[in-house]
């Protein structure tokens, strides 16, 4: 149980860290775009796809929390 614990833990730190950081650069970034969260998604995507030699559990969660984030970010954003 504990070992699920810290990938929960790990997971959530990550994802709010890094919507906190999207909705930051939002409000104090002008020149920041829909089209710019949407381009780190695509290329978040494509580091996700790239794990042909093994990222390990912490990495993987990693990736998967920013992936979240950032779709919420931008789901928030169209409506």
């Amino acid at each position: 149980m504990e070992s699920v614990d810290w990938r929960d833990e790990k997971y959530r730190e990550v994802y709010e860290l890094t919507l906190t950081g999207l909705e930051r650069r939002r409000s104090v970034d002008p020149g920041f775009s829909r089209a710019d969260a949407e381009g780190t998604l695509r290329h978040l995507y494509i580091q996700d796809g790239n794990d042909w030699v093994g990222r390990g559990p912490l990495q993987d969660i990693i990736v998967a929390a920013t992936i979240a984030a950032h779709e919420h970010f931008i789901a928030e954003w169209k409506e």
